[in-house]
């Protein structure tokens, strides 16, 4: 498809078979140099890993937009799905309803970085002019190809009016996220909660780390043995949450090779063993939690891997925030506060459309009156 874009440049909007068509540098400058998940390296090991691709149910087709030299403008990662598993937003109803009344949800295209509850940039540009092209190309990749519908999730702040402006439906829930107030130190953080609070954080780190050693390796410090015991780790979690894990041994070894310095593996050791673990990765302006997993119980530990070593790790750096990923009210009594997320839906059904933004306003307003719920119950000091 060809357009004629902003100066009377021409542009032509396409389907690529996968990211690892492009070049890497070429894709990181529309966007992935800042976050790890739609970065060339991040995406591409997940399509030469076989954790997305054939037989997956994620088959990739990303959306790009180029000049009329060949040179890459904007790219959107988008895939082809056959089931909702691995999204985070839950549209399961929205299936069943259109299954009931004799239409097919499935396929439908899929606008995220898969598996990965996480904001960041839907749309890669590097020019925001160019984005009404790609979530048009994607409007008619849907409609050319018989998909129900196209959905972009978890998008960045600051790229919502994009798609509002392309009267995509708008969709929004909680995360609980870390918010970094210029803490120098872990204490100042603390300094902050209610005193009872407080000596709550401090008695489960205590507990937690208690006769163990707690390491954090990343870039070449990360050694294949890390992996291996990782692995181990992510397979227990994978089994129990979803059934079988998302991602296959191969992807780790492939994101360690392409962008161990944007991840920050920590693994617990009793002695010499490694009981649990959890993987981090590290963009321009946020930490973010994604994997955990243990062979042996110990309290609080999750607690300590998960939330309280990527504060750590946010205050060191200057990071703002922690995404700690999807679900989790008990974040909340650690300092995790309630932060709306969003995602962007567009339907090709008129009817259906219809019925969805109904549902879509009134979940919104429930939303709303949660966050303010949540809100209020943080461990932080109340004003008078």
């Amino acid at each position: 498809m060809t357009a004629e874009g902003a100066d009377n440049a021409e542009f032509t909007v396409r389907l690529a078979p996968a990211v690892g068509e492009f070049d890497a540098a070429e894709w990181n400058a529309l966007g992935g140099d800042r976050n790890p998940f739609v970065s060339h390296e991040f995406l591409t090991a997940l399509e030469d890993s076989g954790s997305v691709g054939e037989g997956t149910g994620w088959d990739p087709v990303p959306i790009t937009v180029s000049d009329a030299a060949g040179r890459l403008q904007a790219a959107m990662p988008s895939y082809a799905k056959g089931h909702s598993q691995g999204e985070y937003v839950f549209d399961h109803s929205w299936a069943d309803a259109l299954h009931r009344a004799g239409r097919n949800y499935y396929p439908k295209l899929q606008i995220a970085a898969p598996f990965t509850p996480a904001n960041g940039p839907r749309l890669l540009l590097k020019d925001q002019r160019l984005a009404p092209y790609l979530l048009k190309g994607a409007e008619v990749v849907c409609e050319q190809n018989g998909l129900s519908s196209a959905h972009a999730t978890f998008i960045e702040p600051d790229q919502l009016s994009l798609f509002e402006d392309a009267g995509w439906l708008m969709r929004s829930d909680i995360q609980f996220h870390w918010l970094n107030r210029d803490y120098q130190t872990f204490d100042d953080f603390l300094g902050e909660l209610a005193s009872r609070k407080r000596k709550n954080l401090r008695k489960e780190r205590a507990a937690a780390q208690d006769g163990l050693r707690i390491e954090r390796l990343s870039g070449d410090d990360i050694k294949p043995r890390h992996w291996d015991a990782f692995w181990v780790f992510y397979q227990d979690t994978g089994a129990r949450k979803w059934g079988t894990p998302y991602l296959t041994r191969e992807a780790f070894t492939l994101m360690g090779e392409r962008m161990a310095d944007r991840m920050v593996l920590i693994l617990a050791f009793d002695g010499e063993e490694p009981i649990a673990g959890a993987l981090n990765f590290i963009g321009s302006d946020a930490i973010y939690g994604r994997y955990w997993g243990c062979t042996r119980d110990v309290r609080f530990l999750h607690f300590e891997l998960c939330y309280y070593q990527a504060i750590d790790i946010a205050i060191e750096r200057g990071l703002p925030r922690v995404e700690a990923g999807a679900q989790g009210g008990h974040k909340l009594v650690r300092g995790y506060e309630p932060v709306q997320t969003w995602s962007a839906h567009w339907i090709a059904d008129p009817g259906f459309r219809a019925a969805v933004a109904d549902f879509l306003e009134r979940e919104r307003e429930g939303v709303a009156v949660d966050q303010l719920h949540l809100g209020e119950r943080t461990p932080f000091k109340k004003s008078d």
